[in-house]
């Protein structure tokens, strides 16, 4: 049986994912456009208590 893109469930525009901080591993959830770039931001970091270098980790699921 062939599936036609009539028959198949549209993507979602964004997803959730997990970024951790480079320094502690301090984890953290962002939202992004499922067909952009990995995220790479800095942001304040608790631990340590200054601001520090998040990257994208995983993705843990699709939004609608």
């Amino acid at each position: 049986m062939f599936l036609t893109n009539a028959l198949l469930k549209p993507k979602s525009k964004n997803i959730l994912v997990a970024v951790q901080s480079v320094i502690t591993g301090h984890t953290r959830v962002h939202v992004r456009e499922r067909l952009g770039d990995k995220l790479e931001f800095i942001a304040f970091d608790p631990h340590i208590r200054c601001n520090a270098l998040y990257k994208e980790r995983k993705k843990i699921r699709s939004l609608k």
